[in-house]
C-alpha cells in the first residue's frame, strides 16, 4: 500500500482535448477494463481520453487513496498555458517530488 502519500495531478491536455486511437484504448483497457469509462467515442475508431482519469486509475492500482488536482487545462486555456497541440510550438514546464520525514 502507499500509505501517507499524496499525489497531485497537474496542469495537462483535458478529456475535451486529447484525442487517441484504438492502440491507446486497447493498452488501458487490457491491463484493467474499468477504465474505459475514461475513454468517449469521437468519430470513427477514435476516442477523447480523459488522462487525469487514467493517472487516479494507475495511482490507486497502487495504493494511493489521496489524490488531487487534475482539473487544469492545457489545451482550453491560453491564458495560463502553453499546449503543443494548440499552438504547435513548444514549452516548458516542471513538476516537483518531495519527501518529508
Amino acid at each position: 500500500a502507499a500509505h501517507g502519500l499524496l499525489a497531485y495531478i497537474g496542469p495537462g491536455i483535458g478529456p475535451q482535448a486529447f484525442g487517441v486511437g484504438p492502440d491507446v484504448y486497447d493498452a488501458y483497457t487490457r491491463v484493467d477494463a474499468t477504465t474505459a469509462s475514461a475513454f468517449i467515442p469521437h468519430g470513427s475508431g477514435k476516442w477523447l481520453a480523459d488522462l487525469p482519469a487514467l493517472a487516479r486509475s494507475a495511482l490507486k492500482r497502487c495504493g494511493v487513496t489521496a489524490i488531487h488536482g487534475g482539473a487544469l487545462c492545457t489545451y482550453s486555456d491560453p491564458a495560463r498555458f502553453y499546449s503543443y497541440r494548440r499552438d504547435r510550438v513548444t514549452g516548458r514546464m516542471a513538476a516537483l517530488i518531495w519527501l518529508e520525514r
